[in-house]
């Protein structure tokens, strides 16, 4: 039988690497879009029709044998009235079509000053917004016994972003990189996760459906940047120029904050950049063998090339 895959959120960063993943593994990809217009993948079988609608996604998702849920509110607008009814609904598909659900999860679920290394089954206490919400998502998948996948990565960066720190908060896309704000605190490690790799190990993890639990979790270490330094020399090293580094002004933040949604989200997510949390992959390399991992300056090379950020 053709293996059939709906992913919600193939515009995206993760959706989008995930989707073209699974199509170089010989899948057949939908994708749900509000509208369709030129310029999407043609290879992808896109349904017209929004991922808040019951019936949109139940059409999409008929015959699919896994539904990649990586639909987000744009720019981090009314996540607390949309991104459960959202779930909702795919849960709802996945149980129709006996399909198995994949959820991109985030470090946010933790609470940074407690667990500076998070295993799939350490303690969720989220201590912002955006991290209960994300506990609740996952909570929720569990209690529905749907078969499930979810796989937790740190920030992420890649050619296709949506939104990231990198491309929202320490270089300026559209034009060469000649100066990297710094968001991390001095000596303090931060997880960072390239979107084609993560959506790689998804590929891979849905190709061996037989063998996964009902209720799989893993975590993908991506890139761990041990004292904050690191990514943003890698930044520069990929850059290829001269490069000024700068801290992030986090104290002037607030001013505009309550004008710009997008910027509320980054101030909440403070607590990550002060306290490290790295991410345990033993589980995900016992199963898989290996973790997808292309190198840092190499995948930063070609973020900042589709970003527009090199000369």
């Amino acid at each position: 039988m053709d293996r059939i895959a709906l992913v919600l959120g193939a515009t995206g960063g993760v959706g989008g690497e995930t989707a073209r993943a699974l199509l170089a593994r010989g899948w057949q990809v939908r994708g749900l879009v509000r509208r369709l217009r030129p310029g999407l993948d043609p290879r992808i079988d896109w349904r017209e029709g929004d991922a808040m609608v019951r019936s949109d996604v139940l059409a999409a998702a008929e015959g699919a044998a896994a539904l990649v849920h990586a639909v987000n509110p744009p720019g981090y607008r009314e996540w607390d009235k949309r991104v459960l009814p959202m779930l909702e609904n795919s849960i709802e598909a996945a149980w129709a079509n006996d399909a198995r659900l994949a959820l991109p999860g985030t470090i946010y679920n933790y609470d940074p000053a407690g667990t500076p290394v998070a295993r799939p089954d350490s303690p969720q206490e989220p201590g912002t917004r955006k991290g209960a919400i994300r506990k609740a998502m996952e909570a929720r998948i569990a209690e529905s016994g749907v078969r499930a996948l979810i796989l937790r990565a740190g920030d992420y960066y890649g050619p296709r972003p949506g939104n990231s720190w990198l491309s929202q908060g320490m270089i300026a896309p559209g034009k060469p990189v000649t100066r990297v704000t710094n968001p991390g605190r001095r000596g303090v490690g931060h997880a960072w996760a390239y979107l084609p790799d993560v959506g790689e190990a998804f590929a891979r993890l849905l190709d061996r459906e037989a063998e996964l639990p009902r209720f799989a979790r893993f975590h993908f270490a991506g890139h761990w940047d041990p004292d904050g330094s690191s990514f943003p020399a890698a930044i520069a090293a990929a850059a290829g120029g001269k490069v000024k580094h700068a801290r992030l002004p986090w104290a002037l933040l607030p001013l505009a904050a309550p004008f710009n949604p997008t910027l509320r989200e980054l101030i909440e997510m403070r607590p990550f950049w002060n306290h490290p949390v790295r991410l345990d992959n033993r589980e995900l390399v016992a199963f898989l063998g290996e973790e997808p991992h292309t190198g840092l300056v190499e995948s930063l090379r070609a973020t900042l090339n589709a970003l527009g950020s090199l000369e």
